[in-house]
C-alpha cells in the first residue's frame, strides 16, 4: 500500500465485561489505512463493526494495543483532548441521523461550529454552502420531519463535512434508505472523497454500497479477515 499513512492500528483489542464473562469485540487487529482512501468495513451483525469504528475514531477507549490517527496516539489523549481532536478533525454520519428536530436544517449543520469557537456569521455562511453543495437549497429552514429520508440524510452529510475534516466516520449511512437514494447518497460521498482528498470509513452491510469503495475490509468474530 502506498500513499500517507492517516489511520494505524496495532493488535487493537476490545474486551467488555458482561454477565456471562468476558467478550472480545475486537482481538488484535492490525490496519493501515492510508489518505483519501474510502474503504468499507462490512461483516454479519455482532461482528465488531461499530466497535471498530467507536475504538479508532476515539468514541471508545481500547482495552489494549494502539490506535494513530494522523501520526498520534489517539488513546494517549485525555477524553477532552480526544473530543477536541474529533471536532477539528473527524466528522460522523450514522443511520438514525441524530439530527435535532427543534433546529432547522442550517441550524443542524452549524451547530458543531458554532461549539467550537466559529463566529455565528461564518458558521452560518459555511452551512449554507454545504446544503446548497449536497442539493438542498430552497429546503436550508426546514425542520429534519419536514425532510424526506434522503434529505435528512444530507443534512447529517453536510453537519459531518461543514468543519473540513480530515476523516468522515459512517455507521451504515444508507440503512434507512430505499435503493435509490441510497444510491444517490453514495455517489455524493465518493465525489466528496475524490473533490476534497478526505478519508471516508464506511460501514455496511451493503455489497452494493461497498462496491462505491476502494478497498473492502472484511470482519468475523472480531477479526479481519484476510484480503481475497
Amino acid at each position: 500500500m502506498t500513499g500517507e499513512l492517516i489511520i494505524e492500528g496495532k493488535k487493537v483489542w476490545k474486551i467488555y465485561e458482561s454477565e456471562a464473562g468476558p467478550v472480545e469485540a475486537l482481538r488484535g487487529i492490525d490496519v493501515h489505512i492510508t489518505k483519501g482512501e474510502m474503504v468499507a468495513i462490512m461483516g454479519p451483525s455482532g461482528c465488531g463493526k461499530t466497535t471498530f469504528l467507536n475504538c479508532f475514531s476515539g468514541l471508545d477507549d481500547v482495552t489494549k494495543g494502539t490506535v494513530r490517527v494522523e501520526g498520534t496516539d489517539i488513546h494517549a489523549m485525555n477524553d477532552n483532548k480526544k473530543s477536541e481532536y474529533r471536532a477539528r478533525r473527524m466528522g460522523f454520519v450514522f443511520q438514525s441521523y441524530n439530527l435535532l428536530p427543534v433546529l432547522s436544517a442550517v441550524e443542524n449543520v452549524e451547530l458543531p461550529l458554532l461549539v467550537s469557537g466559529v463566529p455565528p456569521k461564518a458558521a452560518r455562511a459555511r452551512a449554507l454552502r454545504w446544503l446548497e453543495e449536497l442539493g438542498l437549497k430552497g429546503r436550508e429552514r426546514h425542520r429534519p420531519l419536514a425532510l424526506s429520508g434522503g434529505q435528512q440524510q444530507r443534512v447529517t452529510l453536510a453537519r459531518a463535512l461543514v468543519g473540513d475534516p480530515a476523516i468522515v466516520w459512517a455507521d451504515e449511512p444508507t440503512g434507512n434508505l430505499d435503493g435509490e437514494n441510497s444510491r444517490q447518497v453514495m455517489e455524493l460521498l465518493r465525489g466528496l472523497n475524490k473533490a476534497h482528498d478526505q478519508t471516508f470509513i464506511v460501514v455496511t452491510h451493503d455489497a452494493e454500497v461497498a462496491k462505491s469503495c476502494d478497498r473492502v475490509l472484511r470482519m468475523r468474530d472480531g477479526n479481519l479477515l484476510p484480503p481475497g
